[in-house]
């Protein structure tokens, strides 16, 4: 067996299905892997297609009857293949049997801004708002990290763009397997995540009166992949989804092709798949910090997570121990550079901040905000728990047990 060649490909192939089943817990495993199978080998057939398609010669000067075979054949080939891709819409809006059936021939494509070149002639939406509303909104909106890279322009036509949605307790706010329509804001109010695994919706998580969800489905054309339910009253802004093309979704494909190269360096995140790496380049932040700026505190509650994307960070713990002569002497722990992150711990955990992190010199971080961490670097949990193990080995070394570890 050890001559045996593994055909190219066939890694990616199979990665890419064990994540889909990770990702989505499908009950039938055979059924799964023939509706994510023939998704690939549609979506080949179809670039074959239009590389058919673009390729063919325009013919001039030939006349009809020396050629009519031909250009019946031709014909028949293209009303085979327009029959074809009506077959594939109408599998994009009926559900059949299988659970992940609906929207199929949709699933993995993900929304080209590059595609809408009229969205700029678009009319603007504009929902007028009162004075009060309005600043109840920006501040709503202020730590949303899929605003952060818009100028102050694009911000206000966002701003105008929005609506408020007030909820009432256990009102729906999107269903799992819709097609998405608006991205929220969360101004107020408690929102429960709901999965759907086994056949069993099954809470995941919740927004505690800040955040946004509904991104995911508008930004790669997918199904919403959760359910999120309101469990008091609250209020809520919604921005339509063709504003959200044309302002956030084409903002983010120029930060996209800013960052790509980057986040494919980062070694936590080689495991991911390159779709799924993508996904987090478009939810990711981008902050500053001066040399010695306080970067996370120790104690205080964890709402996001950091990569570094230049300079460099110290890691220090506040304990008191047989090294230090005083209590709560904060004594250097560690070092993150380039491509290296922190943060994970406290969110892994569910516990406060752990130590406190300092910018040396000019230093540029990436952020995740802990929704986003939630859902897409699952995959990556199993790598960051070893190391946290890893942290932890480190920490009883440098400090002689656990019990000297006094927050």
């Amino acid at each position: 067996m050890s001559n045996v060649q593994i055909p190219a490909g066939l890694k990616e192939l199979l990665q890419g299905y064990t994540v889909e089943v990770l990702r989505r817990r499908p009950p039938n495993l055979a059924e799964f892997a023939v509706q994510h199978f023939t998704r690939i080998l549609e979506s080949q057939r179809n670039e074959q297609r239009a590389k058919k398609r673009s390729s063919k010669p325009i013919r001039k000067g030939v006349s009809f009857e020396t050629n009519s075979n031909k250009s019946n054949k031709d014909d028949e080939e293209v009303q085979e293949e327009e029959v074809e891709e009506e077959e594939e819409e109408e599998d994009t809006v009926k559900c059949t049997t299988g659970k992940y059936s609906r929207r199929v021939s949709v699933c993995a494509e993900a929304y080209n801004p590059d595609d809408d070149e009229d969205d700029d002639s678009e009319p603007r939406v504009v929902h007028p708002k009162t004075d009060e509303q309005r600043r109840r909104l920006q501040d709503a909106c202020r730590d949303i990290l899929l605003f952060k890279t818009l100028d102050q322009e694009q911000f206000s036509e966002v701003l105008d763009a929005m609506f408020e949605v007030l909820v009432k307790p256990q009102e729906h706010i999107i269903d799992q397997g819709d097609d998405g329509d608006n991205f929220y804001v969360i101004e107020n109010g408690v929102y429960d995540i709901f999965v759907q695994k086994d056949g069993v919706s099954v809470c995941v998580g919740k927004y505690d009166n800040k955040g946004s969800f509904g991104e995911l489905a508008l930004m790669y054309n997918t199904p919403r992949a959760a359910t999120i339910v309101a469990t008091e009253d609250g209020a809520l802004w919604g921005l339509d989804r063709a504003t959200f093309h044309r302002l956030i979704v084409k903002n983010n494909a120029k930060k996209r092709r800013m960052y790509e190269a980057f986040i494919e360096c980062v070694p936590l995140l080689k495991s991911l798949e390159l779709s799924e790496r993508m996904k987090i380049v478009d939810v990711l932040g981008a902050r500053a910090f001066k040399d010695g700026e306080v970067i996370i505190t120790q104690g205080e509650k964890a709402d996001c997570f950091y990569i570094v994307e230049s300079g460099e960070v110290k890691i220090l713990i506040k304990s008191k121990t047989k090294a230090s002569l005083q209590e709560n002497t904060e004594v250097e722990v560690a070092r993150c550079s380039r491509g290296q992150y922190f943060g994970e711990l406290a969110l892994v955990t569910n516990k406060p901040r752990a130590a406190s992190v300092y910018a040396v010199g000019e230093t540029k971080c990436l952020v995740i905000d802990i929704q986003a961490f939630e859902r897409l670097l699952g995959p990556c949990m199993d790598i960051m728990k070893r190391n946290i193990c890893q942290y932890e080995d480190q920490l009883v070394a440098l400090f002689g047990s656990s019990e000297d570890l006094k927050h």
